[in-house]
């Protein structure tokens, strides 16, 4: 402030000692420098290290597709998603010009990873075979072997991601979200626990003498014991509380899903079982979402108004089971209609290679082809809470891209480029190479 203005404030009785008060617009501090706006993570300019994919048409489940699509991505994660070629920048660039390119397909009920040939229990690690059919500790991802040669098979069909589940007993256990890539279970598995899975199917009631309401009741049993537990961890300790019929480890297991911080994911199949989880998820609280429910359709509207996504099997036509005597291929389309989150999966493992065939039999049934590849990709996501990294390509989430010759739902179409954590992987497996040294 000049000498001449603070003695004209002075006079005017503007400024006083101790107290200054200016006209609008007069400041006696130092003038701040204005900070520069940072860059958003999109406007990002890539490095020589980055890939960009260039002129694919981009198909997405929640919007429509995007033509002449630019998608670079760098160190494993997408930088940008639009369609300014100028953000390419230094990026090593794959033209795909009349390409379909969409994020990577998951199937989320396999046990890739944990089972080689079906027949020979020596290679299968999928069910912690105890007489004890609650088993909520145990982990998919303990026994996962990335070098399985089912990853190579799916991976030729597209698909980037699996879902690693349990089997066998009343609550199977744990399962993890992996990717189709890595040499070690650390590098291929990004979630090591993303559900406990309860399976309710013919002959799941057989340790309680047969009886489905024995089951219900264990599980009933098993929840109120972990409120218990969770309550009391302390006379627990102490050995002073009432007797649990589940172990420490499957009751602190368990805890997460009390909680609300993991699914329960209830396999099940009769409509009626269907009622009794959304009843279960209801009294207790739980998120909780459906795998196979051949008889969904049945009572979609009450699943609809509990906001529990399904997950289905789209090769299901007609009675397999006697609690699937109502199995119909329409019943993901019926689902969608009536406003459920409807994925897909085979239920298989050395069968994951054809999911988008059985996607593309729920598009012929009357499934969206939007929704179909939704279900396939951000629902299986969003079930199992890892949607901030892998689902449609946008910024911030997981390189795990495929490139398609034509529409993928279809079987005269192919997987060109497949990328899994930002590199391209190779299509070749075991039987392409048996075909090329005995066919050719």
């Amino acid at each position: 402030m000049s000498k001449i203005l603070r003695r004209q404030l002075i006079q005017s009785g503007l400024l006083s000692i101790g107290l200054v008060t200016l006209a609008p617009g007069l400041s006696t501090a130092a003038p701040t420098r204005k900070k520069k706006k940072k860059k958003k993570k999109s406007e990002r300019k890539p490095g020589k290290s980055a890939t960009a994919i260039l002129g694919a048409t981009m198909w997405r489940g929640y919007a429509p597709p995007l033509n002449r699509s630019v998608v670079v991505f760098e160190e494993g994660e997408i930088v940008y998603v639009g369609t300014d070629r100028s953000m390419a920048g230094e990026a090593r660039v794959i033209r795909a010009e009349g390409k379909i390119l969409t994020a990577g397909f998951v199937d989320p009920l396999t046990q890739i990873g944990l089972t080689e040939v079906s027949l020979e229990a020596s290679t299968r690690d999928d069910e912690h075979a105890v007489a004890d059919p609650i088993r909520a500790a145990f982990r998919a991802a303990d026994s996962y072997n990335p070098a399985s040669s089912l990853v190579r098979i799916a991976r030729r069909e597209g698909l980037t991601s699996v879902g690693v589940v349990p089997t066998g007993g009343l609550v199977a256990g744990q399962s993890a979200w992996a990717d189709l890539a890595g040499r070690t279970p650390t590098e291929a598995i990004s979630h090591r626990s993303t559900a406990i899975h309860v399976r309710l199917h013919d002959g799941s009631a057989a340790p309680f003498g047969g009886s489905r309401g024995s089951a219900w009741l264990a599980l009933r049993q098993l929840l109120d014991d972990t409120l218990s537990f969770r309550a009391n961890r302390r006379a627990y300790r102490r050995r002073n509380l009432r007797e649990l019929h589940a172990s420490r480890l499957d009751h602190v297991a368990m805890l997460p899903v009390l909680d609300g911080e993991l699914p329960l994911v209830i396999h099940v199949d009769r409509a009626s079982d269907i009622m009794n989880a959304l009843d279960l998820a209801k009294q207790y609280k739980l998120r909780i979402a459906l795998a196979s429910a051949a008889e969904a359709w049945k009572v979609r509207r009450a699943i609809s108004k509990a906001k529990v996504p399904v997950i289905v099997y789209p090769f299901d036509e007609g009675p397999r089971s006697f609690a699937a005597l109502g199995a119909r291929e329409e019943n993901a389309a019926m689902l969608h209609r009536a406003g459920v989150k409807v994925a897909l999966s085979t239920g298989d493992s050395h069968d994951v290679r054809k999911l988008r065939q059985g996607a593309g039999n729920a598009i012929r049934a009357g499934l969206p082809r939007r929704a179909a590849l939704a279900a396939v990709t951000d629902i299986p996501a969003q079930i199992f809470g890892v949607d901030s990294l892998y689902g449609t390509p946008k910024v911030g989430r997981r390189a795990n891209l495929c490139l398609w010759t034509a529409d993928p739902f279809e079987l005269g179409s192919h997987a060109e480029s497949l990328f899994i954590q930002g590199r391209k992987r190779s299509l070749k497996s075991r039987q392409t190479a048996l075909y090329e040294r005995y066919a050719k």
